[in-house]
This record gives C-alpha cells, structure tokens and sequence, in this order.
C-alpha cells in the first residue's frame, strides 16, 4: 500500500496531478478544491489510497488523513467506486459530509453529480454509525433551525454546499439567532 506521497508538481490535469517522486512521475487522482490550490512546481505531500484493478493501478491523493478516511468509507457504500468517491469529496467537505449525516439529510449527498437519490441515501445509512465511530473525527455541532434555513437558502441562490458552509461559518458567534440577519451576514461573506 502506498500511504502518502511527497514530490514536486509536474502538471496538474482536470482531476489528477503528475508528482515527481524519487524520478518517478506518479498520476494521483485528486478532489477539485485540492486541485485549485496546487501549482505546478511546488513540493506537495498527500495522504493516499492505491487502488488495485485487474487492469489499472490507480492512486487517489488528499491534503488530510481525514479526507483520506472518507474516502475509503465512502468507498465501502454498495454502488461507490473511486470515482464516485472523489466526486463526493470534489463537493463536499469532510464537515459538510459529517453535518449531513448527522442531521440525516441524505439531499446534502444529491447535490453531488452522479449520486441520486437511491445512493445518497445508502451513503447515509452507511455512513450513519461509522462516522461517529471513526477514532479521531472531532464530534460536529447540529446546526440550528436558522442554520438550516440560510443553509436552505443560499444553495437554492446556486451556491454550493461547501460554499454556504463557509459562510456559515463566517457569522460571528453572538450574532442573533433569527434567520434574516444570519442570511444577511452569510451573504455578505460573498461580498454581495
């Protein structure tokens, strides 16, 4: 098994990059937000998972072991394969997946190209008691009724899960709890 790689950047490519490793220029597969933060000629260390088919031999790279975890987890869904996999963590983050679990909201998965709603439901039932079980994974908060209406309302306004979290995330701790001036201030983190 290959657990992580260490090299310098050669060529990024819609879904992979080419790392230089001791001469050796490895294609690792990559989730996008990953892809947008790297540039060819850094030194990147990545968490791996090598996949072993009859016919390929493919390697997926994270920034964070615990990118890593989900990924093989969601690998263990009946249906979910690599690609799959890195779909969901393209766009979802790592928190947005354990919020979604945690409130049961299998529409959270949906919103991932490729994943219906048969599927998002199997990962939510799959993922339900392993989440919470996995050593190490902080525990998340619940959000709150206000949380998820402007959570509800910015990706209705075509911001993605990972985006409305952000801004989520944004609002000052001891703003008010009612949903117009949280909306408000999440919309502001767009600069809108």
């Amino acid at each position: 098994m290959i657990a992580s790689v260490s090299g310098k950047i050669l060529s990024l490519e819609a879904h992979s990059a080419v790392i230089e490793v001791g001469g050796v220029g490895l294609q690792v597969n990559i989730p996008a937000p990953l892809r947008d933060k790297l540039r060819p000629g850094e030194s990147v260390f990545l968490f791996t998972v090598l996949i072993v088919r009859q016919d390929a031999l493919s390697l997926y790279g994270f920034d964070s072991a615990e990118q890593r975890v989900f990924f093989n987890l969601l690998m263990g869904v009946d249906g979910i394969g690599p690609r799959l996999a890195l779909a969901v963590l393209s766009t979802l983050s790592t928190d947005a997946i354990r919020r979604g679990v945690f409130n049961e909201q299998a529409e959270v998965f949906s919103r991932v190209t490729g994943v219906g709603k048969k599927t998002a439901k199997k990962i939510l039932l799959y993922l339900h008691d392993r989440v919470s079980a996995v050593e190490g994974l902080e525990p998340i908060a619940a959000l709150s009724d206000a949380d998820s209406e402007v959570l509800t309302a910015l990706t209705t306004l075509g911001y993605s899960v990972v985006e409305a979290q952000a801004a989520l995330q944004s609002i000052p701790r001891d703003t008010p709890a009612d949903v117009e001036t949280r909306l408000r201030l999440a919309l502001q983190y767009f600069g809108t």
